[in-house]
């Protein structure tokens, strides 16, 4: 069945749902009860509210279009640690609907329920353009990795809530707009990335087309391990305080990583045909940051050959004391040094004490303890991190949470699904070489057709998610449908600058082709740039 451009249908039989005249702006239909009924949708063991909103109600930063508002919480449960736990979740449902449904995808430890609006990676919110969007806390309330203390919470989180909320959307939609929705849509990065990954491998037949960005498909073991490893090296060279103790944040300054920035710069800037602040031939980058090291007398524009060798070390992958890699690499993107990144938030922080704010110690080393350790050990810390002992402990629940094992996605294929994945080359937290080996694995599986099913685009100079000196804002989501609802594959995707290049567009390209300057057309324009195999 073709997408509508808008539903609407007169007043059930039932009396379930009543409309008014008209579709689209300030026309849209008016629900009467429909939305009301919602809340007595059977659902096994839930508890549902639900609420019109007109148009023009804002949420955030959005103002949206008339739609009605279900939330709810299913399978309300008391754990092993006391603590009650149940899947929450929201679903908006646009009064003007144009047949789709999207899953948004959550992230962090999750344990809040987002606005579901459809934001990430498409240039206006998908509800906005009549998608029924959902999100979900993920099984459990609280943002902290806490919950990890509940076995079910941990399973919850891995992926079975993510089957009962995906269900119950399905449900909901089907209730109030009596039929299905024509297709399903998942968009999500970071942890939502893994969510995404997950859907491919284990329901591969809930959605027909995934994006996937920055995915942590590794987080529950390789990432983990890869953010002790840069915490013990920064550590390492950082300065003490008054009682002995290692000040993070204060192992690189900022200057220095202005002064990586510009020699990543100088060295790999024109390889794509154009010095514009930008490495968009990651491929024929080959950096080494000992060009930065102090020689004899120098004193300044330079780094220590501790700060060098430490650079080296949070570039390279992990290793146990027999050398075996436990994660991947880091590729040199200049955006790790540029302001606008978020590399010093995650590895070094801002504390100006011994007690670091980084979000590898705020974040991850939480998750470590308490989710990703079986048994969980709270209040473990990263710089204590044991890199032949520790990483068994991982493994358990590695094989329920990780999504990087399967590179065939043989039963997504079948059904038809497409995979978008995208990936910031200067992202501080899952590295960009995660992706490209798993795309790769990928298409190794399927020689002959891996790109009518799955795609990757890497983002030069992109942090984590979105952010940093890159053209970031690229509307994935209308890609994705194309390449579904029209059979469109996509190739070069038009992607805008935000904050720091606000009047820039360029290509971004189907891996492993990189945006090349033409030599002639205006050098801020995608226009002037072609995708170059390399």
């Amino acid at each position: 069945m073709p997408p509508f451009s808008c539903f609407v249908r007169p007043i059930a039989a039932a009396g379930l749902l009543a409309l008014a005249a008209g579709c689209g702006g300030d026309d849209d239909p008016v629900v009467v009860d429909a939305c009301q009924a919602l809340s007595e949708t059977p659902l096994g063991p839930a508890a549902l509210t639900s609420e019109n909103l007109p148009a023009g109600t804002r949420v955030g930063q959005v103002e949206t279009v008339a739609h009605c508002r279900v939330a709810g919480m299913l399978d309300s449960r008391t754990g092993i640690d006391g603590k009650p736990y149940a899947t929450g979740f929201e679903l908006r449902l646009p009064t003007a609907w144009n047949g789709r449904f999207l899953y948004q995808g959550g992230g962090g430890n999750d344990g809040s329920v987002r606005p579901a609006l459809g934001t990430q990676d498409t240039l206006e919110p998908a509800l906005n353009q009549g998608y029924a969007v959902v999100s979900t806390d993920a099984g459990h309330q609280g943002t902290d990795a806490s919950f990890g203390a509940d076995p079910q919470a941990r399973l919850d989180h891995a992926y079975q809530s993510h089957d009962r909320v995906a269900r119950a959307a399905k449900t909901l939609i089907s209730a109030y707009y009596e039929r299905d929705a024509d297709h399903s849509y998942f968009i999500g990065c970071s942890g939502g990335g893994r969510q995404g990954m997950m859907f491919t491998q284990r329901f591969p037949e809930y959605f027909d087309g995934v994006i996937a960005i920055a995915p942590a498909m590794s987080v529950a073991k390789g990432a983990t391990i890869a953010a002790a490893w840069s915490t013990q090296v920064l550590l390492d060279i950082a300065p003490l305080d008054a009682a002995g103790r290692p000040i993070l944040s204060q192992a690189l300054s900022d200057a220095d990583l202005g002064l990586l920035r510009q020699s990543i710069l100088d060295t790999c800037d024109e390889h794509d045909g154009l010095a514009d602040g930008l490495v968009s031939a990651p491929g024929l980058c080959h950096y080494d940051p000992g060009v930065l090291q102090c020689q004899a007398g120098q004193a300044t524009d330079c780094l220590e050959a501790g700060k060098v060798e430490a650079l080296r070390q949070v570039a390279a992958p992990p290793r146990d004391s027999q050398g075996q890699a436990l994660y991947t690499d880091w590729p040199w993107d200049p955006g790790i040094g540029h302001p606008a990144n978020d590399w010093r938030a995650w590895r070094l922080g801002t504390s100006p004490t011994a007690d670091a704010n980084a979000r590898h110690i705020t974040l991850m080393q939480d998750a470590l303890g308490w989710e990703f350790f079986t048994p969980p050990q709270p209040g473990f810390q990263l710089a204590d991190f044991d890199f032949d002992r520790d990483p068994a402990r991982m493994e358990a629940f590695a094989t329920v949470y990780n999504a990087d094992q399967d590179a065939r996605l043989d039963a997504f294929k079948g059904h038809g699904g497409k995979l978008l994945l995208a990936h910031g080359m200067a992202d501080p937290i899952f590295s960009p070489s995660e992706s490209i080996a798993y795309f790769e694995r990928l298409q190794a599986a399927h020689p002959a057709d891996a790109d009518s099913f799955a795609r990757l685009y890497l983002i030069p100079g992109m942090a984590h998610c979105a952010g940093g000196a890159a053209t970031d804002a690229w509307d994935g989501l209308g890609t994705l449908v194309r390449w579904v609802e029209q059979q469109q594959a996509p190739q070069e995707i038009t992607a805008y600058g935000t904050a720091v290049y606000p009047d820039r567009s360029r290509p971004l390209c189907p891996y492993p082709s990189y945006p090349r300057y033409d030599g002639q057309g205006d050098p801020e324009q995608a226009a002037s740039f072609t995708c170059d195999a390399g």
